[in-house]
């Protein structure tokens, strides 16, 4: 049967009353937030929402429509709430093959988020992008579970002494005009309320080239409206005597450099007012040789235009993708991870042609199969089939990606093989010969 969902009521008022600045604690050791070079910084999704947690949303990203079942499943990997409290569990339907009650968890709850940001402390990533989906910041069911994300990621990052900043994902924009009035009812609700990014209390926050920084995700040539929006956008988060000061990133296409006709040099006029551009990459090669020869045509040349315009590169780099759940018709396991040698080629080849920061897609994004934080060695069974990550520590994703960080700090020397690990034995099969 569909999930009990509380009714949610707060109008848009009651929830813009809610957002407020930041007054949790502090780490001590906070890691330095001036600049994203030699940085590597992890999407975060925090989308996930469960009957009971508050939201008002039921099952959120884990299911088809209000039901989460072996029948009615959009997650390829199941996450490990081996370690959570039990308040932190919400059953689920699924069983593990011993009889037990399989359990994830939600976003909307604090307690998850601030030990997925002590996982990446103790695996040395240094921070995340928040993902905030332009779609859903009018409606107030929507915008109530994006602020309480928000509150938890910052939190999260203050604790445990990582950074963070807020990426818009435009996706669904459907035009400039629209997403012109969105973005600027949202981002003006997020200065004026949360004081985005000047919060002296929110020592977390990631900055770049001495400013604030925002990240804005989705500038394709095709998509109606896009090149004009990330004109006018960048300007005014730059520039607005009240609600600019800011650093911005874009998140691209990949033709965004060689791409020919008017659309494609109004994409390239908002990349040159950008701080930063970081193309998307998930999908767009399969293997490590693919990857290696990608890498090697479009970001060796990508990272010189930067050079001589005075951005900076952020390769995306991802552990492998599945989504055969979410959609029946692609297969299972559709980009293998080979036990961490697909990502590391990737970490390994970006470096060669000069790369001197990674953005990983993506932490928690188990829909995709792109997660990189802990999964369970042994998920439910049922019509739904899972993965996991072939007898591998759970944490060994999160391991690697604080290898990558080492890389770009110049305490690590990257070989083509990634680095061996006490205990963890690597088949051999996934193993790749020299060049």
């Amino acid at each position: 049967a569909p999930a009990e969902i509380k009714a949610f009521d707060m109008s848009l008022d009651e929830v813009v009353a809610t957002m407020k600045p930041y007054s949790g604690p502090s780490s001590g050791e906070q890691v330095e937030t001036s600049t994203v070079l030699g940085k590597l910084m992890c999407g975060y999704q925090g989308w996930f929402r469960a009957p009971g947690d508050g939201s008002g949303q039921g099952w959120v990203h884990w299911g088809r429509g209000r039901f989460f079942d072996p029948d009615h499943c959009t997650i390829d990997y199941w996450p490990d709430t081996r370690e959570l409290d039990d308040e932190e569990k919400y059953h689920t339907a699924f069983k593990h093959a011993d009889g037990s009650t399989a359990h994830v968890y939600s976003s909307f709850d604090k307690q998850p988020v601030l030990r997925h940001f002590e996982w990446m402390k103790d695996a040395g990533i240094h921070g995340v992008f928040l993902q905030r989906f332009i779609n859903g910041t009018e409606p107030p069911l929507k915008l109530y579970g994006y602020t309480k994300v928000l509150e938890n990621v910052r939190e999260g990052a203050n604790t445990h002494g990582r950074s963070w900043a807020l990426m818009y994902d435009m996706s669904g924009a459907k035009n400039a005009e629209r997403a012109i009035r969105l973005f600027k009812a949202d981002w003006k609700r997020l200065i004026d309320h949360m004081n985005l990014g000047f919060d002296p209390n929110d020592k977390a926050y990631q900055h770049h080239n001495g400013k604030p920084l925002v990240a804005i995700w989705g500038l394709f040539e095709n998509r109606e409206g896009m090149p004009e929006f990330y004109n006018e956008i960048i300007d005014f988060v730059k520039n607005d005597p009240v609600y600019g000061g800011f650093s911005v990133m874009i998140g691209s296409e990949n033709y965004w450099r060689e791409g020919s006709g008017e659309k494609y040099d109004i994409v390239r006029e908002a990349v040159k007012k950008a701080d930063i551009i970081s193309p998307w990459t998930v999908g767009r090669y399969r293997s490590p040789e693919s990857a290696e020869a990608f890498i090697e045509r479009m970001h060796g040349p990508d990272i010189a235009w930067c050079k001589e315009h005075g951005i900076d590169f952020l390769p995306v780099i991802f552990p492998g993708f599945s989504w055969h759940n979410l959609k029946v018709e692609s297969p299972l396991d559709q980009i293998p991870r080979l036990q961490g040698q697909f990502f590391w080629r990737q970490v390994y080849e970006n470096l060669q042609v000069g790369a001197e920061m990674f953005y990983v897609a993506m932490f928690d994004e188990v829909d995709e199969g792109t997660a990189i934080f802990k999964v369970h060695p042994d998920p439910p069974l049922g019509n739904s089939p899972f993965l996991n990550y072939n007898g591998l520590p759970s944490d060994h994703y999160m391991w690697l990606a604080g290898k990558a960080q080492e890389a770009l700090q110049g305490r690590l020397e990257v070989e083509l093989i990634q680095p061996a690990r006490a205990g963890v034995a690597l088949n051999k099969d996934f193993m790749e010969p020299s060049k």
